[in-house]
């Protein structure tokens, strides 16, 4: 079933993704990386189609919500466009979500619909069987199963007649496109709902003003519950007829890289770390040197640099073909970012939020001040307030948190400003700079303020071995850390010594110990670390630790850690 066309000025995702099926009929749109599985937009557009009216035929609604529990892979990219096209709020759960967690953020938007794949069938049945939510039917992608609805019985329930464009002609711009669930690292994921008008805004925004390629490739490799990911390889897309390869396996997005060759990269700071350590662990003294030479020009202000050296780095990485590079979700040290313009990639820092459809500020290509986050996207009013609290403004903030209507009114004030809850801090050009959380500032015992974020970003960017750095103050006389290993950095450090790969071990410690003082010496005598634990164990996205796009959960942290913490002030 194809979708039917629109002259008028896309005013939707539907209107967009219309437009651009039509224009890019025959390219492929989204890939497996082996491709067993492959669309062309004119496949994307009709298989979209088909589900619509399977939707549609077992009682799918304008309106409704309907959940996808599921890795990255193109089946969910068409049966999301699907849910879109019919007017429904399609929106993720996070592929490693507990039966508790999901069951929560399902009820929270009260689905009856619950698309899934084999790796999430049983606790998608466990949410169903619990009988606490209003779920009714979970569908299955792949494979099949007695016990739920299999994708091409879904498919066989179209509705005789069923009229597609009148279905997607009814949808307004006002309508909810999508929920974002926020992280939950201050208490239980809230419900960011957007609107069509909210992502349109967004989408066009971007384009405006970092002036994405066409056609361009890209990868999708982190949660579709993430508007990072929504956004770049969902819905721009869906404007610019990029082809989506999907990557099931973050772990092994690097090889991915190489093979894909992307055109456009997003990724919040660790992957930009770890492929920097892994970059500098591999090259030769000779290529080092042409690299720091290249870094001192960075910084002294001659912007992105482009070299022999630099050209045959990106080679290998994958990033020759890369035209616009973007880093964000929390804070990425300025080291990394002048390490990628010394090898002539124009990689910059974004800020956002979910609640304002991901942008508000992005460093302009050609114009990045590395230490900032850049300046507001077209259409988006930003400023700080008496406490130089972040404010945002415009067509891309949230219409509200999900049945969280007093959440809501303490987000966004009478004015339309969206309160952040960051702290930041403007330059004379108008360059935004983060500071950190408000409730994640530290105050030490002696009333000192300091942002643990800033002090994590030292440390890891003063050496390759630490992978991640939990700062400790709060309340106290002085600053500890619980650290972890960069397992590749550790496995290049342990070879040139001859020694084990082991967090035990006395170099490995005294290897750690020289990074630290390295940053200590950057850092004011308050900020300092006067002692720190290393940990055996590698903290990994969506753990005990880490957010699924690799935020430090503090308060679980704490308290996980809460004998280390109180042996190190012993000490």
């Amino acid at each position: 079933m194809m979708v039917p066309q629109t002259t008028t000025r896309p005013e939707t995702l539907c209107d967009l993704f219309t437009a651009t099926a039509a224009q890019y009929e025959g390219e492929v749109a989204l890939r497996s990386p082996d491709d067993r599985v492959a669309f062309t937009w004119g496949e994307y557009a009709a298989g979209a189609g088909t589900a619509a009216a399977g939707f549609a035929g077992i009682g799918v609604r304008r309106g409704d919500t309907v959940a996808f529990w599921m890795g990255n892979r193109p089946e969910f990219h068409v049966a999301d466009a699907g849910a879109l096209l019919l007017g429904a709020t399609p929106f993720s759960v996070y592929p490693t979500l507990t039966v508790e967690h999901a069951e929560h953020v399902i009820g929270n938007a009260r689905s009856r619909i619950l698309v899934t794949e084999p790796a999430c069938l049983d606790r998608a049945l466990a949410v169903l069987e619990r009988g606490r939510t209003a779920l009714e039917q979970v569908v299955l992608v792949e494979g099949e199963d007695s016990r739920v609805l299999g994708w091409e019985d879904l498919l066989s329930r179209a509705p005789a007649g069923f009229d597609l464009r009148s279905a997607s002609a009814a949808i307004q711009p006002g309508d909810l496109a999508t929920l974002i669930y926020t992280s939950g690292t201050t208490g239980p994921p809230k419900g960011v709902q957007l609107t069509h008008r909210n992502i349109v805004a967004q989408v066009r925004a971007l384009q405006e003003r970092i002036g994405f390629p066409a056609g361009a490739r890209v990868i999708s490799w982190l949660p579709m519950a993430h508007i990072a990911e929504r956004l770049q390889t969902q819905y721009v897309p869906m404007a610019l007829g990029w082809q989506v390869t999907t990557c099931s396996d973050p772990r092994a997005i690097a090889d991915l890289i190489v093979d894909v060759r992307p055109g456009f990269f997003f990724s919040p700071p660790r992957l930009w770390e770890k492929l920097r350590a892994g970059v500098l662990a591999a090259i030769d003294d000779d290529a080092r040197a042409a690299i720091d030479a290249a870094v001192s020009r960075v910084r002294a202000g001659e912007g992105v640099q482009d070299n022999p050296v630099g050209a045959a780095l990106r080679e290998r990485v994958g990033f020759d073909e890369l035209r616009a590079a973007i880093v964000g979700a929390a804070p990425c040290p300025a080291e990394v970012i002048e390490f990628w313009h010394a090898v002539g990639v124009p990689l910059g820092e974004l800020y956002g939020l979910s609640e304002c459809t991901g942008v508000a500020t992005v460093n302009p290509p050609g114009a990045i001040r590395i230490g900032t986050v850049g300046t507001p996207i077209d259409g988006v009013e930003v400023r700080l307030s008496e406490k130089s609290e972040i404010l945002i403004r415009g067509p891309v903030v949230m219409s509200g948190y999900r049945d969280l209507p007093e959440a809501t009114a303490e987000t966004i004030d009478a004015d339309g400003w969206l309160h952040s809850g960051d702290v930041g801090a403007f330059d004379e050009d108008g360059y935004l700079r983060i500071v950190d959380r408000i409730k994640e500032l530290i105050i030490n015992a002696a009333g000192k303020n300091m942002s643990p974020s800033n002090i994590e970003a030292t440390v890891k960017s003063a050496g390759e071995l630490i992978g991640q750095v939990c700062v400790i103050g709060d309340s106290k006389p002085y600053n500890v850390a619980l650290v972890t290993l960069d397992p590749d950095a550790l496995a290049a450090f342990a070879a040139r010594l001859g020694i084990a790969a082991s967090a035990t071990h006395a170099h490995v410690r005294a290897g750690v110990a020289e990074q630290i003082e390295r940053a200590n010496a950057r850092l004011a005598r308050v900020e300092q670390l006067k002692n720190f634990a290393l940990l055996e164990e590698d903290w990994l996205p969506d753990g005990d630790e880490l957010t699924p796009t690799m935020k430090l959960k503090r308060r679980p942290i704490a308290a996980k850690y809460a004998l280390h913490i109180e042996a190190l002030y012993r000490a």
